[in-house]
């Protein structure tokens, strides 16, 4: 593996500088990666990125920005779908960079490979990290190749394995397309992305190579865990992307059951169930939703896959539904349960009332071979509010107008500002790591404790030495300066997430944020050894190690003396605050100062109000 990082990282071509001019009207002009990843929100996934690795930022270029930047400049700004998810200019790039940050996410809560001894998984680690995030990368690189017809401005055809783009160009989707042919097709475009040094690295591990090459070649059922993990982090990156839930999609169960149950789906409805009839139906479509009547749904259902000899579907009908949730494919109520009550009414005068499963038919039809909607509506009964806007917009009539015309650009993203945000601000919040568990962020009365003595600063050289003996801290006693040996190690081995959504240490203002009391409890709990010597101060333990952290004047006080500074979080769904410290000297914790959280901001005067009600606590004051 170390020879992957003596080589010198050669960038992607980016080939002759294109012309100043702006393109003939309906063509795209290709741009260079740096260009194309340079969005204040892909930025932030390649950060999600790296910090889910245990790599230095030069052995990060080699291994992942490389293969990243490649698969930028292949894809340019071509959708992800035609009118499902992802489905804008550079929608592909968007889903490629989430679904490898999902994909990271996950993997951390599973020792790979599975079944072998723990030094074997250590020394196998970031074999596996990066097995795992070139697959989530490449799973739909095929549909480049085979879903889109690509042409230069003179009317020549454009394949991905010509290389990146050059000239201005226009793409259609093709309309005689293969679903799932895109699988297949994956395996044309592998060496257009990764060295073969790369390949070299990674089939030395064979669980891994063969887990590998199982995901990229479509067949997920052989995969094992690799598998599991690409399907889940690519229906978290959809729910995401369609206004849905990433976390359900990340926390669901195994995807092999998922895929049974949707695939089962498909073949009923479109070879028995009968639709929008006003008797004996098996459900109704309307423009934004598929109401399937849930027992009777349930029951063929089990019927036709036990019949097909498939094994481990559950006897229980709820079971049923909640596993068709929890995978996204049944949308929840607005109490977050999958059976909704609702009244079929017919133009024609007949109406009905049943409980229902509520799908969305993207999930069930491509556009093309959707059937026609019910004459009618579907009303939610009772205390359940009408039918809701659908969460995958209705495609506007010129979308439809351009997939089927000639080449042509897609229209703009359908992305606010305010969209944007709360995708970052939800990235990854999902059901934390044991080694990531938040501790409450705000401190309680009385945690802006004062500083007995001047202190004496403590150099970061100094804590970098003490932090890369990790025996040796863990005979140490605990004090302020044992606390900041473990904090830089958790941060240079990946163990402590840094400007995630619920981490405990964030870069703002420059400088590293300690969120209190979560990191000094976080700490307290990995050391029982501190509730003992905080007992005789008559202290939690917590608030021992942040009296004693205080103590070495590695922090920033407010112009008032106050120690606590308070930071507002905020996004268009959720505000809230955080309190904790500010370092004097960011590199105390980092070798190399990330950049600043940008959806934290200092709040001064908030930071003054609130520790003013806490008793205008200060230096002097204990």
């Amino acid at each position: 593996m170390l020879s992957l990082f003596q080589r010198k990282r050669v960038p992607p071509a980016t080939g002759a500088a294109p012309t100043p001019t702006e393109p003939p009207k309906g063509l795209l002009r290709p741009q260079a990666a740096t260009a194309l990843l340079a969005t204040p929100r892909r930025q932030k996934l390649l950060e999600h990125i790296w910090q889910r690795t245990s790599l230095s930022r030069p052995q990060f270029a080699t291994l992942y920005l490389t293969p990243l930047e490649r698969y930028a400049e292949l894809v340019q700004q071509f959708p992800a779908s035609e009118a499902h998810h992802h489905a804008y200019p550079g929608g592909m790039l968007d889903h490629g960079l989430e679904i490898v940050a999902y994909a990271l996410k996950l993997r951390q809560s599973h020792l790979l490979p599975a079944g072998t001894t723990p030094e074997a998984q250590a020394a196998q680690a970031e074999a596996w990290t990066a097995g795992t995030a070139y697959a989530a990368l490449l799973h739909d690189i095929g549909k480049i190749a085979v879903d889109l017809h690509v042409e230069y401005d003179d009317g020549t055809v454009w394949h991905p394995w010509h290389g990146p783009l050059r000239r201005p160009y226009r793409f259609r989707y093709r309309k005689d397309r293969e679903y799932r042919l895109h699988s297949a097709a994956t395996g044309l475009l592998y060496a257009r992305l990764l060295d073969r040094d790369i390949f070299d690295w990674l089939s030395g591990y064979p669980d891994l190579w063969a887990a590998l090459l199982y995901v990229l070649a479509g067949q997920y059922e052989h995969a094992g865990t690799l598998g599991e993990l690409v399907v889940q982090a690519d229906q978290a990156s959809v729910a995401q992307d369609l206004g849905g839930d990433p976390g359900k999609a990340l926390a669901a169960p195994r995807h092999a059951l998922q895929r049974k149950l949707l695939d089962g789906l498909r073949y009923l409805l479109k070879e028995e169930f009968k639709l929008n009839q006003p008797q004996a139906s098996d459900g109704w479509l309307t423009q934004d939703a598929l109401w399937l009547v849930s027992k009777t749904v349930s029951d063929k259902l089990r019927a036709h896959l036990l019949s097909q000899g498939i094994d481990g579907i559950p006897s229980s009908n709820t079971a049923v539904f909640n596993v068709l949730q929890d995978h996204g494919i049944a949308l929840a109520t607005p109490d977050g349960k999958a059976i909704w009550k609702a009244t079929v009414t017919s133009d024609a005068g007949w109406s009905h009332s049943f409980t229902f499963l509520k799908l969305s038919p993207a999930a069930i039809w491509e556009p093309a071979d959707r059937p026609a909607s019910f004459v009618g509506r579907v009303l939610v009964d009772q205390d359940e509010q009408e039918e809701p806007a659908p969460q995958t917009p209705v495609v506007p009539d010129h979308r439809v107008e351009h997939a089927a015309a000639a080449p042509a650009v897609m229209p703009a993203a359908p992305m606010t500002a305010d969209n944007d945000v709360a995708a970052l601000f939800d990235l990854l919040d999902v059901t934390p790591t044991p080694s990531t568990l938040p501790i409450a962020s705000k401190p309680e009365v009385g945690t802006d404790v004062g500083v007995e003595a001047d202190p004496v600063p403590m150099p970061a050289t100094a804590l970098a030495a003490t932090a890369s003996h990790t025996a040796v801290q863990e005979r140490t006693e605990p004090s302020g300066t044992h606390f900041m040996a473990w904090l830089c190690q958790c941060i240079q081995t990946r163990k402590l997430i840094i400007n995630d959504a619920k981490a405990l240490v964030h870069t703002v203002d420059g400088t590293a944020y300690l969120v209190s009391p979560g990191v000094f409890q976080r700490y307290a709990q990995e050391y029982p050894r501190v509730a003992a010597l905080a007992k005789p101060e008559k202290l939690e333990g917590w608030q021992w190690v942040q009296k004693r952290f205080e103590k070495l004047g590695l922090h920033r006080k407010q112009g008032s003396g106050l120690n606590i500074w308070t930071c507002e979080v905020t996004g268009p769904r959720k505000s809230r605050q955080l309190h904790g410290y500010l370092l004097t000297d960011p590199q105390t914790l980092f070798q190399e100062v990330p950049p600043n959280n940008p959806y934290l901001r200092l709040a001064d005067e908030t930071a003054k109000r609130e520790n003013s009600a806490l008793g205008g606590r200060n230096d002097d004051q204990e």
